[in-house]
């Protein structure tokens, strides 16, 4: 019976296909949206995952994310280091300046500024040269995001026919950063972004020379905890001493996406599109599925008159929707990963972890199971009679 069920749902063509357009479509969109927008979130705290070496992030204790411009004093620094369990603390620049490129053109760049002495914070890929490099005169890298090298930074030269030709930015070239020279001997690469502005690394005491004078310039401070110690512990322990906020990796990078998330539309906006699919999977896939039934009563209560209980006949109905949404479902997430693997990763942001998919699944199951419940409902009350009466 369970293949006859199999054998009813592929042999009405129109409404079979109906179904899994309607589900693959719901798919789809869920998936995507869903990819897009973890994509979107996860850049917001890159700078983070590309600063591996430190376990403990020290802010400001109003600091909002890792973006945002709360300097501390510099007496900060040795407070931190003061504290048992410290392995090293080191200080961090981070700010946007302006930047005047070989060929006039002027825009906006991150400046990082590392520990002088050990490059610690410094860019863990090296493309081009090494991070050791910074020691050199006026020298500073610049990381190989296409908005970076191609578009914002890109170096102009004079065609033959006196147009600017853009190159991306290489090792040798010149800018300068507020109105001070500045050598790339570097290219880095670092993962995309959610700044529109491209990154600059350079040592810490060469950051305050490009930094127009202020009284308080250090971002962070950067701190590695001692063999055996618990972040998460020292880093209460340097709270509790110095009044700062510290926060491990982890923390701090949910801390900087859960910033994004309350402070911006983006998840309500993203919410729409998801909530969106899944409506269109209820008024398409449902709508057709139960039309399915409707047009199949005939055949349910044949083979309820001829002794077929009304359990098997549920358990029809329920095997044809968990066909149709396997199908459906697997149509769905296939385009939308075709999808994020057509997409150049430094122009979308489109990350599907393994949440998404199980996500999309229980979506699909409901509206699956929404539409059959109420399709069982119909063939729980059929009255075989009914049938034969015409």
């Amino acid at each position: 019976m369970l293949r006859i069920a199999i054998k009813m749902l592929f042999g009405d063509g129109a409404r079979f296909y109906g179904i899994l357009l309607g589900l693959a479509f719901a798919s789809l969109l869920i998936a995507q949206q869903s990819s897009i927008f973890v994509g979107l979130m996860s850049r917001t705290s890159a700078f983070i995952r590309d600063t591996p070496q430190a376990d403990i992030w020290v802010t400001d204790p109003d600091l909002l994310s890792v973006d945002d411009a709360k300097a501390l004093r510099d007496t900060d620094l040795q407070r931190v280091r003061g504290v048992p369990g410290v392995a090293w603390a080191v200080p961090l620049f981070k700010g946007l300046l302006g930047v005047k490129l070989g060929d006039g053109r002027r825009t906006v760049c991150e400046v990082v500024g590392i520990d002088d002495a050990t490059l610690i914070g410094g860019p863990h890929t090296m493309l081009d040269g090494q991070v050791a490099d910074l020691r050199q005169a006026d020298a500073v890298i610049v990381d190989n995001r296409r908005l970076a090298r191609e578009l914002r930074m890109a170096t102009g030269e004079r065609g033959p026919d006196g147009k600017p030709v853009y190159r991306p930015m290489q090792v040798g070239d010149e800018m300068e950063l507020n109105e001070r020279r500045a050598v790339v001997v570097g290219i880095c690469d670092n993962g995309e972004s959610f700044q529109y502005a491209p990154q600059v690394y350079t040592t810490y005491s060469r950051a305050l020379q490009f930094q127009p004078a202020v009284r308080r310039v250090m971002s962070m401070v950067l701190v590695k905890a001692e063999p055996g110690q618990d972040p998460a512990e020292l880093a209460r322990q340097i709270e509790a001493r110095t009044g700062l906020s510290a926060l491990p990796a982890s923390p701090f990078e949910w801390k900087t996406i859960g910033f994004w998330m309350r402070e911006t539309g983006i998840p309500i906006n993203f919410g729409i599109a998801i909530a969106l699919g899944f409506f269109v999977g209820v008024a398409i896939a449902g709508q057709m599925f139960y039309n399915f039934t409707l047009e199949n009563l005939k055949y349910f209560g044949a083979m309820k008159a001829m002794g077929a209980s009304s359990w098997l006949l549920l358990r029809m109905v329920a095997l044809q929707g968990v066909v149709a949404g396997a199908i459906g479902l697997g149509l769905g997430l296939g385009l939308a990963s075709a999808f994020g693997l057509s997409n150049n990763p430094d122009r979308l942001a489109f990350v599907m972890t393994w949440h998404i998919p199980v996500i999309t699944a229980g979506a699909v199951l409901v509206i699956v199971v929404g539409a059959s419940l109420i399709s069982m409902i119909r063939v729980i009350r059929l009255d075989p009679k009914s049938v034969f009466q015409g």
